[in-house]
């Protein structure tokens, strides 16, 4: 569809590069984590405690639209993909996360940290609940993105 590749105005990400943006987050995401899991099943990483870790505050920040981040160049769509593909990149992504969570399943997966730029030092299952929250964040942008293109015209 061509509306996917449109831009709703010059400094704003059209439905593709935000496809694309999903997708290289989470790659660069579960790689990281991948590599620190790595390390720490190595070093002896013991059996997880039956109790949740995860806080519905971390979501909520997340999806919080009210304020614009700017992601950092890593981040950045930069292959020009077409919606398609975009979204081919992300589905792979996605099954390499889902991979790793399996995997990570029933380890103390909480002791493996990575620091986050806005949200400071996040554990492992944090992370996956980021994940969660920057999709959500981001298909609220692309309503945002439909609306604004309908609005043009």
């Amino acid at each position: 569809m061509a509306l996917r590749a449109r831009r709703p105005a010059a400094d704003r990400w059209s439905v593709a590069n935000v496809l694309e943006h999903l997708a290289i987050v989470e790659v660069r995401v579960v790689g990281s984590l991948s590599s620190r899991f790595a390390e720490a099943r190595t070093a002896g990483l013991p059996p997880s405690p039956d109790t949740s870790v995860v806080s519905q505050a971390d979501l909520a920040r997340y999806l919080n639209r009210e304020r614009r981040n700017v992601s950092g160049a890593a981040s950045q769509p930069h292959r020009h993909l077409e919606a398609e593909a975009a979204w081919g990149a992300l589905d792979q992504a996605r099954d390499t996360t889902r991979a790793l969570v399996i995997e990570t399943d029933g380890l103390a997966v909480e002791t493996v940290v990575l620091p986050h730029p806005l949200f400071g030092s996040l554990d492992f299952y944090q992370w996956i609940v980021f994940l969660g929250g920057h999709e959500g964040r981001h298909a609220l942008q692309v309503r945002e993105i439909g609306r604004a293109l309908a609005d043009s015209g």
